[in-house]
């Protein structure tokens, strides 16, 4: 592990330093700007004052062909990239130009394909949490080039810019401990303020990060003093060129100091004491370039000119996008999803002479053939390499064919393995990834709702997660409260992502391909307990494999079995709507009511196919939304709330809901594990029930 010892030797030129001198003027007079204008600037936002001279640094290193994720404070880096002062204004007052989110985030929260400028994936406002999506594009960098997938001019380097308390975030170490494991092309630059809005860095942590980082081993470091422009600009160039030739990560703590407020709602007069204050302004980076500037032997009359004219340019910024249109609400839902490819059934689902198979042999078939056609394609998670190929063999044979750099271990990080996919998926591939159980979720969900849900929408569609998250999922056999949990209702009410849960082959290998070709986020939930077909009354799970060639689009329910047009026309028939293993429990509970059950297997919850449940229940007259999930507050009585008030006029009874019993946790005991869960008995019953009333 490197540590890098900064000493300036090579002199900066004049153009870059007055270039430098006019940002932070600019980055002043616009911070000045906004706090007298505080009933306009009505958003909150931050300031970059105090840092400007260490953004402006990493700016002016940076090609079109590097990546960079600001977080709140950069105004600065933007204006040094490229980003004009009206051009960030507009999303200040929330205008409909804004360039990064058309007016749906906050100020300094960019995202940015402009061919001219470095690229910024979207960028979200929780703390740290960029760190394993920016370090997901490095990581992406790296396989498209030893892949040699794209060419580029230099080697891009990539930079993810924090505040110093940010670091304490769990999910800040799990990107540190990836980069370092496998040497990937980045810069983490902190900025240390010494503050975490009012939590001081005594309060906060043990020591900054060029000390925090000396624990993962592989990660080099530098110190900088980020006041300084002159020191922080030659540090900068140093640091750039050795990821740009080394392709090693690198951690940059850059001292800083905080002169405006927190942000325009929390207020430095709240938390800091005159003391404080003035230490800080001591250091105000362009003080200290303007002294550097005059004992340089620079006019004091340029000096005042850039100031005024700095000023001039920000009002009058100010002024135009104040008069700027805001946003059409009819676009409010624009960019939730962007728009698949993928709208019909395709292929054969049945080719002839083709032999049953079972669910996993399905998904492992899917992925390689996806694999050989699309170099972009790549697998990885826990366990999943080519020693056991998953937990339940469900990617076995894969890592042998595709070897280790495409199919490949991850350590136990489930937040890196979900959040890393948005970085591989803006340099243009496409992440396959993999939680070991749906119980073991929860570390991603973090990433899962604030980065990926979230990304297309924000970025004005820019940045779509195309990814395929599998996680099976599902109670079986004594798997135990951390085997066997259900998490599609948890998943469900996270908006910005698509959820398949396939009951049988056929519908796997279409739906895994649909998701492939599928620009936005797929969570594929499988139950393990179909993987093999080995619950008795499951043999159905297996089917005639589908060619290649064929894909199941979202959003298409499918009628597995139909009541008989007598026993309908009597008005003694219902409709069970279900999905995964609830169809098994629903074709067994069907055989003790001849002609009368119609069962419509969802295959996909989002995008949900409404339409075909709500024709059919207005047919029956009677529902049962079933679940494997808990009852209560699940995915199950929530559809089956909107049943009831789509189709009330047609209904005979109250649409039910059957799942397991309200429970925290599946227990081990395969007696308790019986009675919490669902089965064709207990449906049987709830059946019987209805058509008594």
């Amino acid at each position: 592990m490197l540590s890098m010892e900064i000493t300036t030797q090579e002199k900066v030129s004049q153009d870059v330093l007055l270039k430098a001198f006019n940002h932070m003027m600019l980055a002043k007079a616009m911070a000045d700007i906004y706090e007298e204008n505080r009933g306009i600037t009505k958003y909150v936002h931050s300031t970059s004052r105090g840092h400007e001279a260490i953004q402006l640094a990493t700016a002016y290193q940076l090609t079109n062909e590097d990546w960079v994720s600001p977080y709140y404070r950069d105004e600065s880096l933007l204006l040094g990239i490229g980003f004009e002062p009206y051009r960030l204004m507009l999303q200040l007052l929330a205008k409909a130009d804004d360039p990064f989110s058309g007016g749906r985030s906050y100020y300094s929260h960019p995202s940015s394909l402009e061919a001219n400028l470095p690229k910024i994936i979207h960028q979200s406002s929780a703390t740290g949490m960029q760190a394993i999506p920016t370090t997901g594009v490095a990581q992406g960098i790296k396989y498209i080039q030893e892949f040699n997938l794209k060419t580029y001019e230099k080697n891009p380097v990539v930079v993810c810019s924090f505040g110093d308390n940010s670091v304490t975030e769990g999910e800040v170490s799990e990107a540190f401990q990836f980069a370092a494991l496998h040497q990937l092309p980045i810069i983490f630059l902190i900025q240390d303020n010494e503050w975490g809005i009012s939590v001081t860095k005594e309060e906060a942590r043990t020591s900054d990060a060029y000390d925090f980082a000396a624990g993962f081993v592989g990660l080099n470091r530098m110190r900088v003093d980020g006041t300084d422009f002159v020191e922080s600009y030659d540090a900068m160039k140093k640091a750039v060129d050795f990821v740009r030739t080394e392709r090693k990560p690198l951690l940059v703590c850059a001292k800083t100091v905080l002169i405006g407020h927190h942000t325009s709602g929390v207020r430095r007069e709240f938390y800091r004491d005159d003391e404080d204050l003035v230490k800080h302004r001591a250091k105000d980076p362009g003080t200290i370039l303007r002294n550097y500037l005059l004992e340089g032997g620079v006019d004091e009359d340029l000096l005042k000119q850039i100031t005024k004219k700095a000023r001039i340019e920000a009002e009058e910024a100010f002024e135009k996008a104040v008069n700027a249109e805001d946003p059409k609400p009819e676009t409010v839902e624009n960019h939730v999803f962007a728009p698949t490819p993928v709208t019909e059934e395709k292929g054969v689902r049945e080719p002839e002479g083709a032999e049953k198979i079972v669910m996993v042999d399905a998904a492992i078939h899917a992925i390689q053939e996806i694999m050989w056609k699309h170099p972009e394609a790549l697998l990885y998670g826990q366990d999943v390499g080519e020693r056991i190929g998953g937990v339940f063999r469900e990617t076995v044979t894969l890592g042998q064919k595709f070897g280790k750099k495409r199919v490949f271990n991850t350590p136990i990080q489930e937040a890196y393995i979900i959040g890393s996919t948005v970085g591989m998926s803006a340099v243009g591939l496409k992440p396959i990834v993999e939680v070991q159980f749906a119980d073991y979720i929860y570390p991603g969900i973090n990433q899962l709702i604030t980065e990926i849900s979230k990304s297309c929408y924000l970025s004005q569609g820019k940045f779509p997660v195309s990814n395929i998250i599998r996680v099976p999922i599902g109670a079986y056999g004594g798997g135990g409260p951390y085997h066997s949990g259900s998490v599609e209702s948890i998943l469900a009410n996270i908006k910005g992502i698509k959820i398949a849960y396939p009951s049988n082959a056929a519908d796997f290998k279409g739906l895994l391909k649909a998701a492939y070709y599928d620009p936005n986020p797929v969570v594929m939930l499988e139950h393990k307990g179909l993987y093999w077909s080995k619950v008795p009354g499951t043999e159905d799970a297996k089917t005639i494999e589908p060619d290649e060639d064929y894909i199941l689009p979202f959003g298409k329910g499918n009628i597995i079995l139909k009541a008989s047009e007598t026993e309908t026309e009597k008005g003694r028939t219902l409709v069970i709507v279900t999905y995964g293993m609830g169809v098994f429990w629903a074709k067994e509970a069907a055989k003790n009511f001849e002609g009368r059950i119609e069962i419509i297997d969802l295959r996909t919850l989002i995008p949900l196919d409404e339409k075909l449940v709500f024709e059919r229940v207005k047919i029956h007259g009677k529902c049962i939304v079933l679940t494997e999930e808990q009852l209560q507050n699940s995915f199950a009585e929530a559809f089956a709330h909107r049943i009831s008030k789509n189709c009330f006029a047609y209904l005979d009874a109250a649409v039910e809901a059957v799942g397991s019993l309200n429970l925290p946790a599946v227990p081990i005991n395969l007696v308790l594990e019986k009675e919490m869960l669902p089965n064709a008995e207990k449906l049987s019953q709830k059946i019987s029930a209805l058509f008594s009333n």
